[in-house]
């Protein structure tokens, strides 16, 4: 299938910064969508059984006056997230399990998908906003595996990006320093295993919370490891990370790629192995989006929101 793509009224600049430096943009559409884009910048004939949904996005984005790779990589997963929505129907049957003192279950058919990835995947990629559950499973999940044997440990790890992952400065111990970045993981394992019991699995090391820059040189073996807020991961974090990998252990990484912290010159890590690790064997990758926010009923109107100003910038 071929489609004529023209952008004739475009001015230069925001031509080129649709197209990317080195044609960065184009290429990232070629790849996800498995098509080619032949022509002059601005007028192409795109191929490719995707070619109308390539089209489709580049105009989108040509009426964005900020285009970035993680404007591109929204719109990818816009794209994907409509398709997942109309493969509603066969979505897996509901995963139901004990997790300490909760029973988990996802309340929609993406977060059925994503309970399914982490019970069958060694590694799992989760993208979503805020309150769509992608941290609260993960962890439930880690419970859930930790209660029956499955692994001897839980661990979760997050990057302190407001402090550089400089932590030294700080006053206390270790613990005092990292529980301001890590208390969302603290909250969610306190509400299903209790408190007490929660600080006793800490103090026996099964259960371990860290920030990113203390994985570095370790191999963790017999563990589930979940890597929270993952947008805010450079490249070499990330590949760090997920080199820690070791036997008998499963990983889960989340985040949301529009609240992307790093400086500009940085691009997410979790965007670099959402695009390099999609043909792996064994690595699944889930989206949720604003319709699987099990928050209060505000918080997916709010996301809502903010998504349709983005789109109409």
């Amino acid at each position: 299938m071929s489609v004529h793509c023209s952008l004739p009224d475009l001015p230069p600049a925001q031509l080129m910064a649709l197209c990317g430096a080195s044609q960065q943009h184009i290429h990232m559409l070629e790849e996800a969508l498995q098509v080619r884009f032949f022509g002059h910048p601005g007028d192409w004939t795109i191929d490719g059984e995707a070619a109308a949904v390539a089209a489709a996005i580049v105009h989108q984005l040509s009426r964005k006056t900020h285009i970035t790779s993680s404007e591109v990589e929204y719109a990818l997963r816009m794209h994907h997230a409509c398709k997942a929505e109309k493969a509603d129907d066969e979505a897996p049957e509901n995963i139901s399990f004990a997790a300490g003192r909760r029973t988990i279950q996802g309340k929609t058919p993406n977060q059925r998908r994503y309970l399914q990835a982490m019970r069958d995947a060694v590694l799992t990629l989760a993208v979503g906003p805020a309150g769509s559950g992608k941290t609260y499973l993960a962890v439930a999940s880690a419970v859930a595996a930790f209660q029956a044997g499955l692994v001897e440990r839980i661990i979760l790890t997050r990057p302190a990006v407001e402090a550089g992952e400089r932590l030294g400065f700080l006053p206390g111990d270790l613990q005092q320093k990292v529980d301001p970045y890590l208390t969302p993981l603290f909250d969610a394992l306190s509400d299903m295993l209790g408190s007490e019991k929660m600080l006793a699995l800490m103090e026996k090391r099964s259960i371990e919370v860290a920030p990113l820059a203390y994985m570095r040189g370790r191999t963790l073996n017999d563990a589930f490891v979940i890597l929270d807020e993952a947008q805010n991961t450079t490249r070499s974090q990330m590949k760090m990370f997920l080199t820690r990998l070791g036997f008998s252990s499963r990983m889960v990484v989340t985040g949301d790629i529009t609240q992307v912290d790093l400086p500009h010159d940085h691009l997410s890590g979790l965007l670099h192995a959402i695009r390099v690790l999609k043909n792996v064997n064994d690595v699944r990758i889930c989206y949720l989006q604003a319709h699987d926010v099990v928050r209060h009923r505000l918080v997916e109107q709010i996301v809502r929101a903010y998504d349709a100003d983005e789109e109409a910038r």
